[in-house]
C-alpha cells in the first residue's frame, strides 16, 4: 500500500452533501461523475493530503444504497493507492486475505479497484486502488 488514497463515504443526495463539503468546510470540488459498474454517482473533494469520494447509489442494487439501508449514511471504505494492483490482490490471497472479486473492475476516474473482505480487515472496508495506466500516482 502506497498511500491513502481516498475515504470514501455514503451519502443518500450527492448535491447536498458537495454543497455542505464545499460551502461549509471550505473543500474544493474535483469531479462529479457516474460509475455505471458501480452504480453510483460519486464526488471527489480535495482534502490535502487524501481525496474524500462521496458516494450516491443510482440503484437500490448498489451497495453503497445497501449500506446506507444497514448502516446509514457515513465512511463506507478507506481507499489505498497501489500500483500493479493483481500483484497485490495476488499478494494478499497469498496471506490468506479474501477479496471481494478474483479481478479488478471499473472505477472512478478510470481507476482499476478491488475491494477486501471486511471480515478479514476487522471490519473495515478496504479498497485497492490503481491509477497507474492513467499516469495518475
Amino acid at each position: 500500500m502506497e498511500r491513502v488514497d481516498h475515504i470514501g463515504i455514503a451519502v443518500k443526495n450527492l448535491d447536498e452533501q458537495i454543497k455542505y463539503y464545499t460551502e461549509t468546510l471550505g473543500l474544493k470540488l474535483l469531479k462529479v461523475e457516474e460509475v455505471p459498474s458501480q452504480k453510483v454517482r460519486v464526488a471527489f473533494l480535495d482534502a490535502g493530503n487524501v481525496k474524500i469520494e462521496l458516494l450516491e447509489p443510482m440503484s437500490e442494487e448498489s451497495a453503497i444504497h445497501k449500506h446506507i439501508e444497514k448502516r446509514g449514511e457515513g465512511i463506507q471504505h478507506v481507499a489505498f493507492g497501489v500500483t500493479g494492483i493483481r500483484e497485490r490482490m495476488a499478494e494478499l490471497k497469498e496471506k490468506g486475505v479474501r477479496l471481494l472479486s478474483d479481478e479488478p473492475g471499473p472505477g472512478a476516474g478510470g481507476a482499476e479497484v478491488a475491494f477486501l473482505h471486511p471480515k478479514d480487515s476487522f471490519g473495515v472496508l478496504y479498497e485497492l486502488c490503481d491509477k497507474s495506466k492513467k499516469g495518475e500516482h
